[in-house]
């Protein structure tokens, strides 16, 4: 498994690839394949395997694509990994596996919230890259947090659902546009890892805000007009 090169604890993804060989850096780890492959198999039994089928190709994106590699060296790639996890598989799951009611849609979006906002503190941030264990509850917690709160979402009213989305896409922003707009680099990890890309920490930090201010609340935004469709489309059938 990657996670240790030298005698150190590296980032689970291995040590930052360079422009010239990060195409090639595969994250071929077999309990992760594994792992893979049994979401395969609960997907094939899902209500609509499409869906959750597509959840597990997002997941092997984030984390055996050169993505995975290539966001231990850029901030910014890392942004796009997370967008990947809270903002694409963890909805996909939603659809995939849905909740017969809400049991808390307030609580879930604060859960939510509080977990993605806690892994961007650059303390908590630079530890998880540092090996592998936190690595993983990184993302588990991700994952699993953001799928609750879309299950939540997806099973509310209308009303209540489209709050839940602007409120998502509004902390997601926030967020973004925290990181676009504070002018010193946050986070010990890429510190020199940008260098060989033509960018300085800063820089790849915009650039990251830029992820997840702009694409990020994409999702939110679709998820609002298909909320409001789906309300539409029963005020019609009521009338």
């Amino acid at each position: 498994m990657p996670g240790k090169a030298g005698g150190t604890m590296t980032s689970y993804c291995g040590a930052p690839p360079q422009p010239y060989d990060w195409i090639h850096r595969w994250n071929l780890d077999p309990v992760l394949l594994v792992l893979l492959g049994l979401g395969t198999m609960v997907a094939l039994r899902s209500r609509r395997p499409g869906l959750a089928l597509a959840a597990v190709g997002v997941l092997a994106l984030a984390f055996v694509s050169p993505l995975c590699a290539l966001s231990v060296a850029l901030f910014s790639a890392r942004a796009v990994h997370h967008v990947l996890i809270v903002a694409v598989a963890a909805p996909l799951i939603a659809l995939a596996f849905p909740a017969r009611r809400t049991l808390g849609l307030g609580l879930a979006f604060l859960v939510a919230t509080a977990t993605l906002w806690a892994w961007h503190l650059p303390s908590l941030y630079d530890r998880a890259l540092a090996g592998t264990l936190l690595y993983w509850i990184m993302q588990a917690s991700l994952l699993v947090t953001a799928a609750w709160f879309w299950r939540e979402l997806f099973a509310a009213p209308a009303v209540p659902a489209a709050m839940a989305a602007v409120f998502g896409m509004a902390q997601m922003g926030l967020l973004g546009a925290l990181l676009t707009f504070t002018p010193g680099a946050l986070y010990a990890a890429h510190a020199g890892t940008t260098l060989p890309w033509g960018l300085d920490q800063v820089a790849d930090q915009q650039l990251a805000g830029l992820v997840m201010w702009v694409p990020g609340a994409i999702p939110y935004a679709v998820a609002i007009a298909l909320i409001g469709r789906r309300a539409w489309a029963r005020a019609a059938v009521a009338t």
